[in-house]
């Protein structure tokens, strides 16, 4: 396992498959625990990502890991990776193309953790995994597809404009912990939406 995801890092640093490779300082592979019941998938690297070449490590980082630690789960213990592994130009929503083009590496991620839940972090990630839209709607929701569970919340990046939000992030973090236990103790939980035929 350790060996693939070495792999999967290694061709994502070098990576040159769309034009962000061309803007980009470093690529930002995914990073964390490789046993984790759970992969946090975001939208892209910002600035200091960008900088350092890790994951959730700015401001929005810090807003995750506050909202970990109120579930009292360590930052050791996830996996945590973006659609796009690199930064889009004045941290814009990166296009369709960019997204598709570096959608094999997400897929390589999942197959290989194969994590309990997947939790979508905001509408960049959501309209790319499951087509949807509106994530504050639909926030705090259970989706299944394909027998892959996904857990909606906000991007923690919506918490620095609006300090309501800061709230609904942590409940929603620990509502999905919570989740993750009964998954584990084999408990039936909810699913709100269920995209299987």
């Amino acid at each position: 396992m350790y060996n693939k995801m070495e792999a999967i890092r290694h061709e994502v640093m070098k990576c040159t498959k769309c034009e962000l490779s061309k803007t980009r300082i470093k690529s930002v592979p995914g990073k964390g625990n490789f046993k984790s019941d759970v992969i946090f998938v975001g939208e892209a690297p910002g600035k200091n990502e960008d900088l350092n070449g890790e994951p959730f490590i700015g401001i929005a980082g810090k807003r995750l890991s506050m909202a970990l630690d109120e579930a009292m789960v360590s930052r050791d213990d996830i996996y945590i990776t973006n659609i796009v592994k690199c930064r889009p130009p004045k941290n814009r929503v990166p296009t369709t193309t960019e997204r598709s083009t570096c959608q094999e590496y997400l897929k390589q991620e999942i197959s290989i953790i194969k994590p309990k839940i997947i939790c979508i972090l905001g509408n960049t990630a959501f309209n790319s995994l499951l087509g949807g839209s509106e994530i504050i709607k639909h926030r705090g929701r259970v989706v299944r597809k394909e027998e892959q569970l996904y857990f909606l919340t906000i991007h923690p990046a919506a918490t620095i404009y609006n300090q309501d939000l800061i709230k609904v992030l942590k409940s929603d973090i620990i509502k999905l912990f919570k989740i993750i236990t009964e998954i584990k103790d084999g408990i039936d939980i909810q699913v709100d939406f269920d995209y299987t035929p």
